[in-house]
């Protein structure tokens, strides 16, 4: 068993001090930005926000050619005066004219505007004798490590550090190589946004079932804060990143390709000359009916500026995709693989021992500046909760299981009957579904009755009665037909069929019993409708069931497993067992410090943007209560119209009604809305996005107020939580504080004598929360599972680790991917997963300073490890394999499928039922 985890994360070293470099600086200045705003607000006279310069093809552009240029910073298209440019050296005029004048090209509205022509070429020709005159670089000393400590002890680095801070690092790694066996790996960087990856390159050949396939190590370097620590940390994740040698795919359904671009710089001289590497977006243009350069790509601008290059076509590219990645001339490109374009013979990820191989590379190379983040040890050695022993009975525990299973469905049905309709396509699955029930609950043979009018089966055992009526799907599952008429709203084309297939399906009402509770249906993977967008029927039947006031389940049809069917079979009916409220948290292991009486709620922010499946955006608070041992109702939700708490079946059926007006849902719910995610609280963009966050917070207090009857913990997925809370930012965080609003942040006991509030928070998609690896004193890797803290008694922030899964189970913990020994020549081919840490934040619980703050001084306070072993003990289930989260934000999260917001037809719609 490991005693120690190793997280990949770097801090600024307190005995180095500052980290200052010499940089250049460059401004746009007031001049030049009013000239390119004019150009672009007469280039685009529709454009929402005429005084922002769209420089982000501009920033791509000078940090793959320009020479020396680091990072850009943010905001410079709205302010000449803010910092634009980074770089360790000035860029020459002559290099920085035709790139700003290439750019500024796309902004002129017509070619024959002749102030428009005449401001490029003056730009381009960077005399200082014209009126116009380009930046002058300034010399400035920037510290690496600044920082600015928060009220309640975060450490934040100053805001530019976010992307700058990425870049030097990623430079400064590049500049040295990585050897693994009798390879020898040279990196490039390539720049996203508030990060850097350094890419191997060039790629790894691996040679399988008579094809090259490609690969490269990626290490993502980003910058992030943790709560209450007193250094903010530089997170380097590592993985493989696969390319594509061919696509499987037609053109049109191509909709964002990655495409990274290996040019050489077309002028002489200079630093980080091959370092690299130019991100560009691939995908179909439906208005031009072709493949092309989309989302700000940079490439299109590359034969302007290099005449002689040989630069691919998409078209080109998409036909011939391993020919460019070997090169054409000086010019290489790499298509980044995803799974929708095809299979890949090369597995993902990589195994402890070669990340902790990186690791050290990496801790080298920031050395003296900055160092490891402490290793974590255990605090605990009651890793789970009380679930049914693993041991050698595999029999005994089966029987247990679905007796546990028999008793938490008669809770919740507590003496109704479940009637459930399945709609199939194929006798495979049909029979698959009703061997697997009885299975599950141990139920006896069923009968089989109504044989005149339809195939029904029926069971009653103990309490629980069960009825499943089967009939073949027919149309209901078939793809939905959407109007091609372009000029009209996605929305609105998307609604018309929802509603077509929601009358088909009253139609069918007709011949089912009013007391259905519950509908499997059968349908083709959503894979078979990407011919057609918006076509695959599953969210407009869950829309049309919902109305008739029925939960829904689906299940794919067959693959030719037959063994893989049984187990997807079972986990449909797992599944609508967990939306009828049937599922209970085991209980905890974790100690006298936990009242006994103690209820779980949850809350999670359900959102939608206008790229969702209704192509509406919308966001909806859930909140989740779970009050164990209760009996019928132990898993409810709450309804905010109605301010009561209602069973878990009936919030899904209410949300499925859920609506905003367009224009109230759309402010502030873009794919962005996240971008300023660890910084200081800023001003909503709008006042309607202010008037949606002090709604969201009013719900939540009034919410609070409600569970003041008994010992609450309440848990929040910070990184999902804090767009309209924003006091849950890192750096607004104090300990046993709660804050709302403008308001200053109170002691957390004024909404609750017995409330505690824990946040947890995984990577997010951006490395927000470190990797790791398990490590000895002997020097072995591997994994464990547990919860982890630092030596401090008071220490608020701990990792939760679960165990690796089974399918790497088998894998050895040493398996060598990027350099691939004699005796492991398929390494590449196989697949490593480890397990993601979980970051839990035990934000406020009765500590001796909340105790006397609120006059309560005898009482025995509490023990912040103990709350965070309570919420790594709720990932854990007997029927599930750990959770990503504890289990009433599992329920929370699951809960938005059934927010779907239809866009109204002009004939309106029929409202829904009230369940």
């Amino acid at each position: 068993m490991y005693h120690t985890i190793r997280v990949t994360a770097y801090e600024p070293d307190p005995l180095h001090g500052p980290w200052r470099e010499e940089m250049k600086v460059l401004r746009l200045g007031e001049k030049l930005h009013t000239e390119l705003t004019k150009m672009q607000a007469e280039a685009h006279t529709g454009a929402v926000r005429p005084d922002r310069l769209p420089v982000r093809r501009l920033n791509s552009l000078l940090q793959a050619m320009a020479p020396g240029v680091l990072a850009t910073g943010r905001n410079a298209g709205t302010d000449g005066r803010l910092p634009w440019l980074y770089a360790r050296e000035a860029v020459p005029r002559e290099v920085l004219g035709p790139v700003i004048g290439t750019w500024s090209a796309g902004l002129s509205p017509d070619e024959d505007d002749t102030e428009g022509a005449d401001l490029e070429t003056r730009i381009r020709s960077g005399d200082p004798a014209e009126a116009v005159q380009l930046p002058q670089w300034e010399a400035e000393s920037i510290d690496l490590t600044e920082t600015v400590t928060s009220a309640g002890g975060t450490a934040e680095p100053a805001a530019r550090l976010y992307s700058l801070l990425p870049e030097w690092v990623a430079f400064r790694l590049a500049a040295r190589t990585f050897h693994t066996g009798s390879m020898v790996l040279h990196f490039r960087v390539e720049s996203s946004g508030n990060a850097a990856r350094l890419v191997s390159w060039p790629p790894q050949r691996y040679e399988r079932r008579g094809q090259t396939w490609y690969y490269s190590a990626c290490l993502n370097i980003t910058v992030h804060t943790v709560p209450f620590a007193p250094r903010f940390r530089v997170h380097v994740s590592t993985q493989v990143r696969r390319w594509a040698t061919r696509l499987d795919v037609p053109p049109y359904q191509l909709g964002g390709a990655t495409v990274l671009l290996d040019v050489p710089l077309p002028w002489p001289g200079g630093p980080d000359r091959g370092h690299r590497l130019m991100a560009n977006t691939l995908g179909y243009d439906r208005r031009l009916k072709e493949l092309a350069w989309r989302r700000h790509s940079p490439a299109p601008l590359m034969p302007e500026l290099d005449v002689v290059g040989n630069y691919p076509q998409p078209a080109e590219l998409f036909a011939r995709p391993e020919h460019w990645i070997n090169g054409s001339g000086d010019v290489a490109a790499g298509i980044v693989y995803h799974p929708s374009i095809g299979p890949h013979e090369v597995g993902p990820g990589l195994m402890p021992q070669e990340r902790a191989a990186l690791d050290a590379w990496v801790e080298e190379g920031l050395r003296p500046m900055l160092t490891r983040v402490p290793d974590l040890t255990r605090v605990t050695r009651r890793n789970t909760p009380s679930l049914l022993p693993a041991g050698r009975d595999r029999e005994v525990r089966d029987t247990q299981l679905v007796l546990q299973r028999r008793a938490a469905l008669a809770r919740a049905l507590n003496g109704r009957l479940l009637e459930v309709d399945v709609y199939w396509q194929s006798p495979e699955t049909r029979a698959a579904l009703l061997t697997e029930l009885p299975k599950l609950i141990g139920l006896p043979p069923g009968e089989r009755v109504g044989a005149a009018d339809g195939d029904t089966w029926e069971w009653r055992c103990e309490g629980i009665g069960i009825r499943v009526r089967l009939q073949a799907a027919g149309p209901l599952a078939d793809a939905m037909p959407i109007s091609r008429d372009r000029k009209r709203p996605k929305a609105d084309r998307l609604a018309e069929a929802v509603e077509e297939r929601c009358r088909l399906v009253a139609d069918r009402k007709g011949m089912c019993s009013e007391e259905t509770g519950l509908v499997i249906t059968e349908i083709a993977d959503k894979d078979r409708f990407a011919a057609v967008p918006d076509s695959d029927p599953k969210h407009a039947l869950r829309i049309a069931w919902a109305r008739q006031g029925r939960l829904s389940q689906f299940m794919n049809l067959p693959d030719g497993d037959e063994g893989g069917l049984e187990h997807r079979a079972k986990w449909t009916w797992l599944d609508a067992f967990r939306q009828l409220g049937a599922i209970a948290p085991p209980a905890h292991r974790v100690g006298a410090g936990i009242p006994g009486d103690l209820q779980y709620v949850a809350l999670w922010l359900i959102q939608r943007t206008r790229k969702g499946p209704m192509r509406r955006a919308v966001r909806q608070l859930v909140a989740v209560r779970i009050r164990p041992g209760d009996g019928p109702g132990d898993i409810e939700g709450w309804d905010a119209e109605r301010t009561e708490w209602v069973s878990y079946p009936k919030l899904l059926l209410l949300l499925s009604q859920a609506e905003e007006p367009a224009e109230k849902s759309a402010a502030g719910c873009s794919d962005d809305a996240a971008a300023d995610r660890h910084g200081p609280r800023t001003t909503p963009r709008s006042g309607m996005e202010h008037h949606w966050q002090r709604d969201t917070e009013r719900q939540i207090r009034a919410l609070l107020f409600q569970l003041r009857d008994r010992p609450t913990l309440l848990l929040a997925d910070a990184g999902n939580l804090r767009q309209c809370w924003p006091a849950l930012r890192n750096g607004e965080l104090e300990r046993d504080m709660l804050g709302f609003g403008t308001e200053s942040a109170q002691r957390h006991t004024l909404y609750g004598d017995d409330l505690r509030v824990v946040l947890v928070r995984d990577s997010n998609a951006r490395g927000e929360v470190p990797e790791w690896y398990a490590h000895d004193t002997k020097g072995k890797v591997g994994f464990a599972e547990g919860v982890w803290g630092t030596p401090e008694v008071e220490s608020r922030v701990f990792a939760s680790t679960a165990s690796k899964p089974h399918t790497v189970a088998k894998l050895p913990k040493g398996l060598m991917k990027l350099a691939p020994t004699a005796q492991g020549r398929t390494a590449p081919g196989k697949t490593a997963w480890n397990p993601g840490q979980l970051e839990i934040t035990v934000l406020c619980c009765l500590s001796e300073k909340a105790l006397v703050d609120s006059g309560r001084e005898g009482d025995v306070p509490d023990r912040p490890a103990e709350w965070a072993t309570l919420a790594h003990q709720l990932r854990y289930h007997d029927d599930y394999p750990p959770l990503a989260r504890p289990l009433p934000l599992h329920l929370a999260r699951l809960a938005g499928q059934y927010v779907l917001p239809v866009a109204r037809t002009k004939e309106g719609r029929k409202p829904p039922s009230t369940p």
